[in-house]
């Protein structure tokens, strides 16, 4: 018999179980005036994966989840792959045309959606193909009474008795589909191991110090890179969630008091909702250490928040490497640095998070390391454990993100020579607005359905609240007049609000002898006077 005594797979269904272990009557999850243990958490997640088994789904299936930051998007991230089965987590701002495709594309068995949700679900429901079992979560106020699905609760108890759980094949099987925004204008599902899930889960515990006395308030949204991987995170360190259903500078100062919130994640964009808020005086966050990722933060964010106290630590990644795989560590040698240029430093991306090893370079097109000066731009590359198993269906953009053997960022940063990157602009046509990816082909290809517009280019440009945000430049047909209005309104009825063009400029567009648009000349216009191409909030 071959001795296995030395290994195990690994799996982040081994937090959970440690911790019923070790912790079992200690409060796992808060939420509103529900509590629940992490016994009572695990049996629930236990009776979950039940009704799932029983419902069909086996290894490899997928069981797409819509809704907010609460106890039900917890579970989801848990029972699925206990079973075997693979998580897809929705982004809650999408439009029902985009929900639609993913649910397709990822052809999903199972979902479960917020009621809040449940219109537009009974809107796209004759559309998909896969989906045999709809569960709606009851937790808005008033209640949704229009959509007769199963309710969440309900469902829960369908669960044969016994504890249900499927061995892995293996550790870089595939758990979680996160959708990201392609530069082809479709969004393109990223593929987590559980393996990777593991390791990058265990780098978070380590990097942001949590331990089972870590209370984690759930500002960052679980469908963005698997609320980069915090639900497996704070499990492992036996810690408490606390949920939190809408993000709200007065509801997030409440609970960092009442509930002694000693940790969370977030957009920029959060911390000027927070620091500008009118709660924000006298604000004790002393205790509080914030993970801040998605655009770079302006220094002066991160000043204003750690006056009021906190500790913020400045990490990069993508959906591509299971969020983080950069952190902004401060090193003792900084603590002669003047305010100023301190403060720049600090915005910077920084080194390879523990997980990532030392699988990070600044490369040109060649993919030779550029100079590590300050002054050489090239692309940011990754490799290593927590960099994704590629996208699902989808070869031909696999083989290109993968190029070289290394996984392309389409980050363009400039490298110094403590190793700490600093990014200045994108190489893909992408834009990151709050957190939040965005393709300019996407949003293009939505104007150019309106019959009055001939030609149009989307790029991103300098916006002092969310970084950076999309703005529209169209030619319109022959006699054909439209408003900047009616064209924002026509895409925000086709995708989510957040990836409609904020502003529309109409004429001529920059284009070569051979008639291609010249995208650089309108960002060289817009970007005007800016030392890079990339900025986080500064309000």
């Amino acid at each position: 018999m071959e001795n296995n005594a030395h290994y195990s797979k690994l799996t982040p269904i081994s937090f959970l179980e440690r911790s019923v272990f070790v912790y079992p009557d200690k409060v796992a999850v808060k939420y509103k005036n529900r509590a629940y243990t992490y016994k009572e958490f695990s049996s629930r997640i236990n009776k979950l994966a039940g009704a799932l088994k029983a419902q069909g789904i086996k290894k490899g299936d997928k069981v797409a989840f819509l809704a907010p930051n609460i106890p039900e998007m917890l579970e989801g991230h848990f029972a699925p792959m206990k079973i075997g089965g693979v998580l897809v987590a929705l982004n809650t701002r999408l439009s029902g045309r985009e929900i639609s495709y993913i649910l397709n594309h990822s052809e999903s068995k199972v979902l479960v959606f917020d009621s809040e949700f449940g219109d537009i679900i009974e809107k796209i429901k004759p559309e998909l193909k896969n989906i045999d079992c709809f569960v709606q979560i009851i937790d808005t106020e008033p209640e949704n009474k229009n959509i007769d699905f199963i309710e969440y609760e309900k469902f829960l108890e369908t669960s044969p008795d016994g504890e249900h759980f499927v061995e892995l094949d293996s550790e870089e099987d595939v758990v979680t589909i996160n959708y990201t925004s392609g530069t082809t204008g479709l969004p393109k599902g990223v593929q987590y191991s559980s393996r990777g899930a593991y390791i990058a889960a265990i780098g978070n515990v380590i990097e942001l110090s949590m331990s089972s006395t870590t209370n984690y308030l759930w500002t960052l949204p679980m469908f963005h890179c698997n609320g980069w991987t915090y639900p497996w995170a704070v499990t492992a360190a036996g810690g408490t969630h606390v949920c939190l259903r809408q993000v709200r500078a007065d509801e997030i100062f409440r609970l960092i008091s009442e509930e002694e919130i000693t940790n969370m994640c977030c957009a920029p964009t959060v911390l000027t909702a927070m620091y500008t808020s009118k709660h924000a005086e006298g604000q004790d966050l002393s205790k509080l250490t914030i993970m801040v990722g998605g655009a770079p933060p302006a220094p002066i964010v991160i000043r204003i928040i750690e006056e009021m106290g906190a500790n913020i630590i400045h990490g990069y990644g993508l959906t591509e490497t299971y969020a983080l795989f950069t952190l902004c560590k401060y090193l003792p040698s900084w603590e002669s640095i003047e305010t100023k240029q301190l403060e720049k430093m600090r915005a910077r991306q920084g080194i390879p998070f523990i997980p990532a090893g030392n699988k990070l370079r600044v490369v040109d097109e060649n993919m030779n390391d550029v100079l590590q000066d300050g002054n050489h731009m090239g692309e940011v590359v990754m490799q290593g454990n927590t960099v994704m198993m590629g996208y699902l269906n989808d070869k031909e953009e696999t083989d290109i993100a993968f190029k070289g053997g290394w996984f392309h960022s389409g980050d363009l940063a400039v490298w110094y020579s403590d190793g700490y990157i600093e990014l200045q602009d994108r190489a893909k046509d992408i834009i990151i607005s709050g957190g939040e990816n965005i393709s300019t082909q996407e949003v293009e290809k939505v104007l150019m359905e309106n019959n009055g517009v001939a030609e149009v280019s989307v790029i991103g440009v300098p916006d002092d609240k969310w970084g950076e945000v999309p703005k529209a430049f169209v030619t319109t047909r022959d006699g054909v007049t439209l408003t900047e209005e009616e064209l924002i309104e026509f895409a925000k009825e086709r995708i989510a609000r957040f990836k409609a063009p904020k502003y529309v400029e109409f004429g001529d567009l920059p284009k070569t002898s051979t008639g291609k648009i010249q995208k650089y000349i309108l960002r060289d216009r817009e970007w005007a006077g800016k030392d890079k191409r990339i900025q986080g909030s500064n309000i």
